[in-house]
């Protein structure tokens, strides 16, 4: 692309600064001249290097963990710009984190979700740019603008293409109910057939019980989520179309790796052929084992970053 640098900064923090360098390269801009470190209480010091006054900002913090370090330097970035006068700020959240706690499952649950929500609006971004919410309705918690990437987009083509011999062959199957929407767009990007999983718990500390719906016996299935945290779901259900539901083989396709805990360790002992996964989250080295594969998210929030500062609409991305 041939953006004109007059107007338009991209900055980063230090939750994924290669995936910054990438979009800004794309958009053929170098990256603002920032630096994010902490005192020796653990404050978190941010310095701006660079005149910002006027500019069209976008400061790229995907907010996985250290998750409440991430958001902080994200807040602390955005009132930085703010009060050095810059002319618009887009804060890009390729991961939005304590997007799960959106609302309230028991009594005196918190929601999270609008909390962090609430408190970027107030820090003084003037717009989001993300992918993948773990729940639309999120959109609603924002009192400015959300642009929700999808990263489906990226994933169904290739599948798409890789399975474009057999297509007969393949089923997308939805983890859970709360997915269904997503594996159904996936399925019809694809153009394949859609099973879902119920899985019920009878009573605490059992086992859960996991019905197939949907005939995916002799076909290559494609388990498709939002992310993939602990991991447990993902292969449980792995487990699950090949033991009883008697398929030949699994992968799974995710937009965001959070990879907490023994997720590493519990797809590596799974029936998973390979999992497929977009780089919204840094994942260190010592995590990239054989099994997964990550596909760049850069080249569609590069895409986007420019229909915004353009005053284009977002929309065609979608598709």
């Amino acid at each position: 692309m041939n953006i004109h640098s007059r107007d338009m900064k991209v900055f980063t923090a230090n939750s994924n600064p290669s995936l910054a360098k990438d979009i800004a390269g794309i958009l053929g801009l170098p990256l603002g001249d920032s630096e994010v470190t902490t005192f020796s209480d653990g404050e978190i010091a941010v310095n701006i290097n660079e005149s910002v006054r006027g500019f069209d900002v976008f400061v790229v913090q995907s907010t996985s963990a250290p998750v409440n370090d991430n958001i902080m330097e994200l807040l602390i970035m955005i009132d930085a710009f703010k009060r050095a006068s810059a002319g618009r700020i887009t804060a890009v959240v390729p991961y939005f984190g304590y997007s799960r706690q959106d609302r309230k499952s028991k009594a005196r649950d918190p929601i999270s979700a609008r909390l962090v929500a609430d408190m970027i609006s107030v820090a003084g971004a003037d717009r989001i740019l993300t992918m993948d919410l773990h729940s639309p309705q999120i959109q609603g918690f924002f009192s400015i603008p959300v642009d929700d990437l999808q990263g489906m987009s990226i994933l169904a083509p290739y599948f798409k293409e890789r399975f474009e011999d057999s297509p007969e062959e393949i089923i997308c199957v939805s983890p859970d109910l709360g997915s269904v929407a997503r594996a159904r767009s996936f399925s019809h990007r694809v153009g394949v057939g859609l099973a879902i999983i119920d899985k019920r718990r009878q009573k605490a500390n059992v086992s859960e019980i996991m019905n197939i719906i949907g005939d995916v016996s002799g076909k290559i299935v494609i388990i498709v989520d939002d992310m993939i945290d602990t991991a447990g779901t993902l292969c449980n259900a792995a487990a699950a179309v090949i033991e009883k539901g008697g398929a030949k083989e699994v992968y799974a396709a995710a937009t965001h790796g959070v990879l907490s805990g023994s997720a590493i360790e519990k797809i590596e002992k799974s029936h998973l052929k390979e999992v497929v996964i977009l780089d919204t989250i840094n994942i260190p080295a010592e995590k990239k084992i054989s099994k997964l594969r990550f596909l760049p998210v850069s080249g569609v929030f590069a895409q986007a970053v420019e229909r915004i500062y353009t005053d284009k609409p977002i929309s065609p991305l979608f598709n």
